[in-house]
């Protein structure tokens, strides 16, 4: 089969990143792989084999839609193509449904984060424009990916014309398990008896400064408890600024992103993820890998991985109460903590191999060819 795909990872440029080594995967069951990605910046096209990815370098957002639809003109017009994939519903899944009706290609839209979550919907206006788009786009769509059970609840109030299937990003969970210690957060912030630590994006919906706001009511009891909060975003410099404001710099460190965050979770006490909404939730999986004890909000694959009280703890979304109890509970109880990082490690076993996961996704697109063609 030869495939279309739209989306907005510039990442996909990046020597050696995860997104261009995924995409080299999927051209093993792929006669053709075409990819365009939505970038004001111009990057030179990536042809490796049955993989050509290229980038509309488009003057402004308001000529993706333009730029993206000259591209697949040209690229159709040298060869056929079976199906056309879009990562989301409103920002590339309006050109997924342009391309459905101007070449007749069945087209399939991913749904990688919450988007009906109520959350999601007050966080800005944008927002509301893509929950609306995304209504009307939906039903027009021949196959959803969603990326969690949750999503595809979510989707039941929408009349749809398919059964969305349920596949996650794929992570090695083996790499995880089995890689050495490069960094010991122990060793390298001695002055912490315990550490809690937090890996994300740092963007409003990650509601980190709930975490923070937590941390000066779990001090007054466990002065020596260090969070450590792994990552970038626009909101950094407001976090710092939180921090300084509650007189919490001896207690709370922010790191750069970093490659290798397996050590980071196998040196860690806990791994909490505080987001208002999430899709899956990667560096849960990642962390349960590494028997790191994890704390969560209900979003993404809480309740679906994660099982509250089983593997892990739950939380009710944006709860400084539910957390500030659930951050003592593990620092109180290290065998409760210790015994619910390894259940969360044994259950990692129960996702999909590599092999399975391509095999699955394989069978996802080609059914829907079938049922179009």
């Amino acid at each position: 089969m030869k495939i279309l795909i739209v989306n907005l990872d510039k990442g996909i440029f990046e020597p050696n990143s995860a997104s261009l080594e995924r995409l080299k995967e999927y051209t093993g069951f792929c006669d053709k792989l075409s990819v365009i990605v939505l970038t004001r910046k111009h990057f030179k096209p990536i042809i490796f084999g049955k993989l050509g990815i290229f980038a509309t370098a488009s003057n402004s957002r308001l000529t993706y839609t333009r730029d993206a639809l000259k591209l697949v003109r040209e690229i159709i017009k040298k060869e056929k193509h079976d199906l056309v994939i879009t990562q989301d519903p409103a920002d590339t899944g309006h050109i997924g449904w342009l391309i459905k009706r101007k070449y007749k290609l069945p087209w399939q839209c991913q749904i990688h984060g919450d988007l009906f979550s109520s959350y999601y919907w007050k966080e800005s206006f944008s927002n509301k424009i893509r929950v609306l788009v995304s209504k009307f786009l939906l039903p027009q769509a021949d196959g959803i990916r969603v990326v969690s059970e949750r999503i595809k609840k979510s989707l039941s109030k929408i009349k749809l014309n398919c059964n969305p299937v349920i596949l996650p990003i794929f992570i090695d969970v083996e790499k995880f398990k089995s890689a050495e210690l490069k960094i010991n957060l122990k060793q390298k912030y001695p002055q912490f008896g315990s550490i809690i630590l937090m890996a994300s994006r740092i963007s409003q919906e990650k509601n980190i400064d709930l975490a923070i706001k937590s941390m000066t009511y779990i001090i007054k009891n466990n002065p020596k408890t260090g969070l450590i909060i792994v990552g970038e975003g626009k909101e950094k410099n407001n976090l710092k600024d939180l921090v300084r404001n509650f007189n919490l710099y001896s207690n709370i460190i922010f790191e750069p992103w970093s490659s290798d965050l397996a050590s980071y979770y196998k040196t860690s006490d806990i791994f909490l993820l505080t987001s208002n909404y999430e899709g899956w939730g990667m560096t849960v999986i990642e962390a349960a890998a590494c028997g790191c004890p994890i704390i969560m909000t209900d979003v993404g694959c809480a309740g679906e991985f994660i099982k509250n009280k089983e593997n892990g703890l739950i939380i009710k979304v944006d709860d400084r109460k539910s957390l500030v109890e659930a951050i003592k509970k593990f620092l109180n109880n290290k065998d409760l903590a210790k015994k619910l990082g390894e259940k969360a490690k044994q259950s990692v076993n129960t996702l999909p191999n590599h092999e399975k996961y391509l095999e699955f996704y394989k069978k996802s697109l080609a059914d829907i060819i079938n049922r179009i063609s």
